[in-house]
């Protein structure tokens, strides 16, 4: 892999444009594995989707493998404001998912490309752009 050289100069220029946010880890709570928990993955994907419409949680990631992290978020606000998000969030209030809140920086303006590189070496992938994120299956949904 050949990657593009980056001088000293341009490390300070663009880390003196970074900007504070907040990252949220999503981790599956206590009632993850109850049958009713979809419901509320649900409803927890919905909310998503309103915060980003607000401006409020600019990336949302769901972790798909069988790990017990489901998801990371960067957040806007301050990491105080984000906790404020998060216990509102249904699926932390039902006890499906527990959360972890850390102060980060990153630049404005940074997005997921459009195709991940990544793909290019898959023989396979699917599109899941129209799916609602909290949809999106785990490789095992079984309980521990």
């Amino acid at each position: 892999m050949e990657l593009p050289e980056i001088t000293d100069d341009q490390m300070r220029s663009r880390l003196g444009q970074t900007l504070a946010y907040t990252v949220v880890l999503l981790l599956e709570g206590p009632r993850y594995h109850e049958p009713e928990s979809r419901a509320i993955v649900w409803e927890h994907g919905r909310r998503n989707f309103a915060l980003n419409a607000a401006g409020l949680l600019a990336v949302v990631c769901p972790v798909t493998d069988d790990s017990p992290w489901c998801g990371v978020g960067i957040f806007t606000g301050s990491v105080e404001q984000t906790i404020e998000i998060m216990e509102g969030d249904p699926g932390v209030k039902a006890g499906v998912f527990t959360y972890e809140a850390h102060p980060v920086r990153g630049f404005p303006g940074s997005v997921l490309p459009g195709e991940p590189a990544q793909a290019s070496m898959r023989a396979t992938s699917s599109a899941t752009s129209s799916v609602p994120l909290a949809a999106i299956p785990r490789s095992n949904q079984s309980a521990r």
